[in-house]
């Protein structure tokens, strides 16, 4: 099973780290590589930024993305369309040069497909951290100590139903943040948050001191500031590509929206 090695400070842990001493809740916004289209991509990630986005989450788009729901399955289906690549993913980073962390989001197969250097070259074009959806901790330890090697950081997911001692688990073997699923099921806009979440984020707290990051199912500005409220961050993923499959600059005003409701909430310092 392997053991997080990033180097001491990453560009993950650097941008959490001013976010706590600052006081603020980090937005993470995820984006499928090539939608909606490859050479609107780059507008769309620079315009993010420049909203306040603090991570951007890259999905590789997939044909079989199990965790995803409809929305994110089709922009993955529109990239495909369009000749999207894992290759074509990694020229758009390097292409996008941001200045906020870069968290590859992708399934296991694709990066597989990609060779023994695939990570080498996630690292060149610019990203700091992978978070693979179907390799659970424990599930295959040669696979994770190549992760664990790669020098980026490996974002964990934890689901609402993932018992104490497993959160801890999790924590030991991750990296950058955890990523906290919100409610059961795949990805998808929400109308509200899940009841049992101040229960769920309590027992993770309790778990591990890295950042703790709420997604799926985060749709309006009301409840990023209410999920902000409660982790450290908040990833929107379907809202954000449903707007960009609109226009981009709706994609670039929900995120700005995002940020202004998650900054109501009052600073910790």
């Amino acid at each position: 099973m392997t053991t997080a090695t990033s180097p001491v400070t990453s560009r993950l842990q650097a941008r959490f780290a001013s976010l706590a001493a600052s006081g603020r809740k980090a937005l993470v916004c995820y984006v499928t590589a090539g939608h909606p289209s490859p050479s609107e991509s780059i507008r769309l990630w620079l315009g993010l930024a420049a909203a306040g986005a603090d991570v951007l989450e890259v999905g590789v788009p997939f044909s079989d993305p199990m965790a995803d729901g409809p929305v994110i399955q089709r922009s993955s289906q529109i990239a495909l369309d369009q000749g999207m690549t894992l290759a074509g993913t990694f020229d758009l980073i390097r292409e996008a040069a941001l200045d906020i962390p870069v968290v590859l989001f992708s399934y296991l197969n694709p990066l597989l497909a990609g060779g023994d250097g695939v990570l080498q070259r996630a690292r060149e074009a610019g990203v700091d951290g992978v978070l693979v959806t179907d390799l659970p901790v424990g599930a295959d330890p040669s696979r994770e100590a190549w992760f664990g090697a790669s020098g980026l950081d490996f974002v964990r997911l934890v689901a609402p139903t993932t018992p104490a001692p497993r959160m801890e688990e999790i924590g030991r073997h991750g990296g950058g943040f955890v990523y906290l699923i919100s409610r059961l099921g795949v990805t998808g806009e929400r109308a509200a948050l899940a009841d049992d979440l101040p229960e769920t984020v309590a027992r993770l707290r309790a778990s591990t001191t890295l950042p703790l990051c709420i997604g799926f199912g985060i749709s309006t500005p009301e409840q990023a500031r209410e999920a902000a409220r409660l982790g450290d961050g908040v990833v929107v993923g379907s809202a954000l590509v449903r707007a960009a499959g609109e226009s981009v600059d709706s994609a670039i005003a929900l995120a700005a929206s995002m940020r202004a409701a998650m900054d109501e909430l009052p600073h910790a310092s």
